[in-house]
């Protein structure tokens, strides 16, 4: 009976001020989406820093013939110096840092091959092999340990320069960071709104019905039992904009990310429908918070035993 009373008397407060209740549910979609999307691109950023993060390479370049870098004042690398440097990568300081089989060497002849197979305009058509210096290319069991290799090897005779390909995505990185953090604030912008939107729902309802509540309060009502129904008309309300806001996205990642996106670039692993999943839970937590604390802001006045 007072399960059915309760659940009538939101019905009722749904009805009476459906104009706001539409409001509080198009602003909680709105702001979820934008927390939804935050939390998507921030799983994207560390799916692709850890995919590509751990195909990352690091270069040793080796001096070549005329080298005008103070490292190569003795002349290009010696098969010894190579060995030596080997020796560093696979079995001496850094050794447990590279991965099994993770040292690759890239010849002279290698690296003019590959430098040639990308100038389309010719300019190094001239350059012969005895001008190039070999590389070893290392994979790192942690890339985040490149500054400890590039120290172990960086002053070793015969080695150039040392470089971590990492330094090409850490602009992406940035932009992506920055996407994150701009969808955070517009989503807390939006959550205020909603959570402004609440209250006033629920004040309104309250002043509405004063003379129901002030009858309740007479025949002996708890304070409970007078509170409950206008609380949960906001949380209907905002949990109706979560499921939307929830239903956008997965619709987003569906139709937009896995089968337009992905099979226009394929060589990136995307956000899927079962990461919305993952966020949604979330989502209708803080739909259902936000209600909350309008609700204790507001209800105290309004229906005060």
């Amino acid at each position: 009976m007072r399960l059915r009373f309760i659940l009538g008397e939101v019905a009722s407060g749904l009805r009476r001020n459906s104009t706001m209740a539409l409001s509080v549910v198009l602003v909680t979609f709105v702001s979820l989406t934008f927390v939804g999307a935050a939390a998507l691109i921030q799983i994207q950023v560390d799916q692709l820093r850890d995919d590509w993060y751990g195909q990352v390479e690091v270069s040793i370049f080796m001096c070549p013939e005329n080298s005008f870098d103070a490292q190569c004042e003795s002349g290009p690398v010696t098969s010894a110096q190579e060995d030596s440097i080997e020796d560093v990568l696979t079995s001496g300081s850094v050794g447990d840092l590279v991965a099994e089989d993770g040292v690759y060497y890239e010849s002279r002849e290698e690296v003019l091959e590959a430098i040639q197979s990308q100038d389309e305009a010719g300019a190094f058509a001239s350059l012969t092999a005895d001008q190039m210096g070999p590389v070893y290319r290392v994979e790192l069991t942690n890339p985040e340990q490149f500054q400890v290799v590039a120290d172990a090897t960086e002053g070793l005779p015969g080695v150039e320069s040392v470089e971590d390909q990492r330094e090409i995505f850490t602009e992406l990185f940035r932009f992506l960071n920055v996407a994150t953090i701009v969808a955070a604030a517009l989503a807390g912008v939006m959550m205020i709104a909603a959570m402004l939107l609440i209250t006033t729902t629920i004040r309104l309802s309250a002043m509405s019905r004063r003379r129901e509540t002030t009858i309740m309060r007479m025949v002996g009502s708890s304070r409970s039992l007078i509170q409950l129904p206008f609380m949960l008309e906001g949380a209907v309300a905002a949990t109706f904009g979560a499921v939307l806001a929830v239903g956008g996205l997965w619709f987003s990642v569906r139709y937009l990310v896995e089968d337009w996106l992905k099979g226009s670039v394929t060589w990136v692993d995307y956000v899927s429908g079962q990461d919305v999943i993952t966020v949604a839970p979330w989502l209708l937590l803080i739909a259902i918070g936000l209600a909350a604390i309008a609700s204790m802001v507001t209800l105290g006045r309004y229906t005060r035993a």
